[in-house]
């Protein structure tokens, strides 16, 4: 991890909701939603990044529940708040690795695909256990290796193409770079919980053209810094490569692939 793969700012967060957002994190968002049926109480998400679960959540979750959305990068809440404004939902800029909430003070936890992000695990996952309730739910989700997502794999593949003697290593290194399931488990023990399930979930990606996730992974992500440190000037041009391998896999009209995550419950 670099300290660039957690730079989401200038016009990457409204390319990630846009482009990614219905792509790869909305089918999870409902997925973790109706694991969440019934709930009551306070609610704290950490690494809400553009609000995509938070929407959900306000949609779908009883009207009594409260929910605080945080995130590390202010313009990932910004532009959350621009797609979102209800008094249900307290935004706060806030480090998950030291939350500014009192001990025990929500009845749950979540977090959609930001735990690969934390340079500490088990120090971000004991803030989460300290916040919570006794008997209060972490739930959170985490991708699996990077060929077990269809789509992105090609990505990082023709991305590793176009910059043959120096291929960046974000996709690998950053959201896919934390998925072995014995890992996780001893990093949540690390952090104080004992009660925890692992569950492995393959879901459908999709998008109207090739376009879309080439755009939303080459200028919607810390992947377009990578790129730019080896060649701003080429930024279009490597999007548009992606774009034609996407095609080349997937086919010139609507694009549909396999992904593939752990979705992690442990109990306080």
């Amino acid at each position: 991890m670099t300290g660039a793969d957690k730079v989401f700012a200038g016009e990457i967060p409204a390319l990630y909701d846009r482009c990614l957002g219905p792509l790869l994190f909305e089918p999870y968002a409902r997925d973790l939603a109706g694991r969440l049926a019934g709930f009551q109480g306070r609610l704290l998400e950490t690494a809400a990044g553009t609000g995509i679960v938070t929407r959900v959540l306000a949609r779908t979750l009883p009207a009594d529940v409260a929910i605080v959305a945080t995130d590390l990068s202010q313009p990932m809440l910004d532009r959350a708040m621009d797609g979102l404004d209800t008094p249900r939902v307290t935004w706060r800029q806030a480090d998950a690795l030291s939350l500014p909430f009192d001990d025990a003070s929500f009845d749950g936890v979540v977090c959609q695909f930001g735990a690969m992000f934390f340079p500490d695990k088990p120090a971000g996952f004991a803030e989460a256990r300290r916040v919570l309730q006794p008997g209060g739910r972490f739930l959170f989700s985490v991708w699996d290796r990077l060929e077990e997502n269809d789509i992105t794999a090609v990505v990082g593949a023709a991305i590793a193409a176009a910059f043959p003697d120096d291929p960046p290593g974000f996709l690998a290194r950053a959201p896919h770079g934390y998925h072995d399931k014995d890992r996780i488990g001893d990093d949540l023990h690390a952090a104080g919980f004992h009660r925890i399930a692992i569950e492995t979930v393959t879901l459908r990606s999709q998008a109207a053209s090739a376009a879309e996730p080439a755009t939303g992974f080459c200028k919607g992500t810390p992947l377009r810094h990578e790129i730019e440190a080896r060649d701003a000037s080429r930024l279009d041009e490597v999007t548009d490569h992606v774009a034609r391998a996407i095609a080349q896999r997937f086919g010139s009209g609507r694009v549909d692939g396999k992904i593939q995550a752990h979705v992690i419950t442990a109990t306080a």
